[in-house]
């Protein structure tokens, strides 16, 4: 749960980074914040969620 709430977190960030910096116009930006929000309620959330969890947990497993 805290890795989702850090990555939620991260990503917010970029979008609004993003948008300040005029890469990506907010109609553009507020139309994939959607595609996401209805995508999360699709039967391939799950898949998506242990996809990224298995990203995050392949880069937590990396040693320095």
């Amino acid at each position: 749960m805290a890795l989702s709430v850090s990555f939620v977190l991260v990503l917010g960030i970029v979008v609004v980074v993003l948008v300040r910096s005029k890469a990506v116009k907010p109609g553009p930006a507020i139309v994939c914040a959607l595609f996401g929000f209805f995508l999360a309620s699709t039967s391939m959330a799950p898949s998506i969620n242990r996809f990224m969890t298995s990203i995050a947990d392949m880069i937590g497993q990396i040693r320095f």
